[in-house]
């Protein structure tokens, strides 16, 4: 048997830490230091509370995600910008808090960009990077004004520029700031909302620290809850070389009570937004309870798709999820398009490419060709708490069917389709812990009609969240659930009919 003196022994237990210091540094938990619920392959912080998704940037190799952050504990509270990088968008690095709340003023949510050609003036060469954020003071003057600030050393550190805020309407609600640079007009546009007015102001700038009010829109769609969260982007038409501007409004939702997204499509001139239609009608961008603030990002390589993040979570029951020593986490990153269906331009969203790079290194097991019985067996050897579905079901003549998930001896999770109602479905009523909120036991429906008499679904399972992608992505759902201890089956189920399983592929994702 091997002696050690205690300067060894103490030696290799600093090395151990040290190794599992750099683990807990990645946005994928290694398996050892896993808590119930924490995520494999979606982002959450070390600990304490998050919500939205800020200053999404992509710069020198890296994609950035800033977030809104309690530094102090997992409630909201003390609103920070917390800060992580990714060279995939799956695996995540842990930087330090980048912007900390200070002498009464919170940071609340914004974006960030690269300052190509240095029109701030701020930036120590060519370029750098800038964020651009709704300073809230929370002191007895109870106002939200646009401020900046700066990072010279590819966002490891910033300065608050000294003379914030850079604009300032003297109002209570006035917030979340989306910038970019309008290539046609060759000025940066801000794009920022009134919440309780339900519209969202145009302002350009030469130097990112004047700025000039150029248009608005509002008081269209869905006006049930407070706008904000803007973005405005220009997203490619699938198949051609044309694209569409899209606005994106966090707001209310089909479930009355619950915050939602909302898009309109349509026209930006560098100065204000013209929608194609009335608005009349919300265009939901996610039918789940738990997709909210989502945000694009910005400087992307020339070429790829632009790239949404969401907060998944409801303001409903945000502060009182089962989860510790964390509070809330991002969706899956999203690629954007546009499809033209029966003359409307139609938002697709589509997972990230690396999540399936990840699937294919991932366990494997391939089903096909079966028709689906009572108590079917099929799948009985399958348990995952984190997995990526692909599913074709045929030949449908059931009055519902599809899978359950996460299902153990007193419950499960429900992905299923309503042939009377013409709706794709979550149902987590019986999904596990659902006491911490009278409401969130609750079915989440999407409006979807068949083609062929077929549905071909994939569904994104991570602990925690469900995510359902639906018709190419144009329908998409997005849930949380806590499931107790152990749950990790899953099982086929029809009812009413007959119908039959294609395709399943299942990714079991360690």
């Amino acid at each position: 048997m091997k002696t050690y003196s205690i300067v060894t022994v103490a030696l290799l237990i600093c090395i151990s830490a040290c190794q599992s210091s750099r683990k807990e540094n990645k946005g994928v938990i290694q398996p050892e230091i896993v808590e119930q619920y924490r995520p494999v392959f979606h982002f959450t912080p070390g600990k304490n509370w998050i919500n939205d998704p800020n200053g999404l940037v992509y710069y020198q190799g890296e994609y950035h995600l800033f977030y809104q952050y309690n530094p102090f504990g997992d409630t909201w509270g003390h609103m920070s910008w917390g800060h992580a990088v990714s060279e995939n968008l799956i695996d995540w690095t842990h930087l330090p808090v980048a912007l900390y709340e200070e002498d009464s003023i919170m940071i609340f949510s914004g974006s960030a960009l690269v300052d190509q050609g240095n029109t701030s003036g701020l930036c120590g060469g060519e370029d750098c990077l800038m964020a651009i954020y709704t300073s809230h003071d929370h002191s007895q003057r109870k106002l939200q004004h646009q401020s900046i600030a700066y990072s010279n050393d590819q966002g490891r550190t910033w300065t608050k520029y000294g003379q914030n805020p850079v604009l300032d309407l003297g109002m209570r609600d006035f917030r979340d700031p989306k910038v970019f640079w309008h290539e046609e007009n060759g000025y940066w546009v801000m794009v920022v909302s009134h919440p309780l007015e339900f519209k969202v102001q145009f302002y350009r700038s030469d130097d990112l620290k004047n700025w000039i009010l150029m248009g608005e829109f509002g008081n269209r769609g869905d006006v049930s809850k407070i706008w904000e969260c803007p973005d405005l982007l220009k997203v490619p038409v699938s198949g051609t070389d044309a694209f569409k501007w899209v606005l994106i409004i966090s707001s209310g939702s089909q479930y009355e009570g619950f915050t939602g997204m909302q898009y309109f499509v349509g026209e930006f001139d560098g100065k204000t937004f013209v929608s194609d239609d009335d608005g009349r009608h919300p265009r939901w961008l996610d039918y789940g309870k738990d997709f909210y603030a989502a945000i694009t990002y910005n400087n992307l390589p020339e070429g790829d798709p632009p790239v949404l993040i969401g907060w998944a979570n409801n303001w409903a029951y945000a502060n009182t999820l089962p989860t510790s020593p964390w509070r809330g986490m991002m969706a899956i990153p999203r690629e954007l398009s546009l499809k033209e269906i029966h003359g409307d331009f139609t938002l697709i969203q589509k997972p990230i490419e690396s999540l399936y790079r990840l699937a294919e290194d991932s366990d494997k097991k391939l089903f096909s060709n079966h028709i689906i019985k009572n108590d079917d067996r099929l799948l009985s050897d399958v348990n995952a708490g984190s997995f990526l579905l692909k599913i074709r079901f045929r030949n449908i003549d059931a009055d519902t069917f599809g899978i359950e998930i996460l299902k153990g001896e007193a419950g499960e999770t429900v992905v299923g389709y309503d042939n009377s109602k013409k709706a794709l479905y979550i149902d987590r009523t019986r999904s596990g812990k659902t006491a911490f909120h009278e409401e969130f036991a609750s079915i989440e429906h999407a409006p979807l009609m068949l083609d062929d008499n077929t549905l071909e679904l994939e569904v994104l399972v991570d602990q925690a969240l469900v995510e359902v992608f639906a018709k190419e992505g144009s329908v998409v759902i997005t849930d949380q659930v806590f499931p107790e201890s152990g749950w990790d089956a899953m099982q086929l189920f029809a009812e009413g009919g007959e119908t039959s399983m294609e395709l399943l592929e299942a990714f079991i994702i360690r």
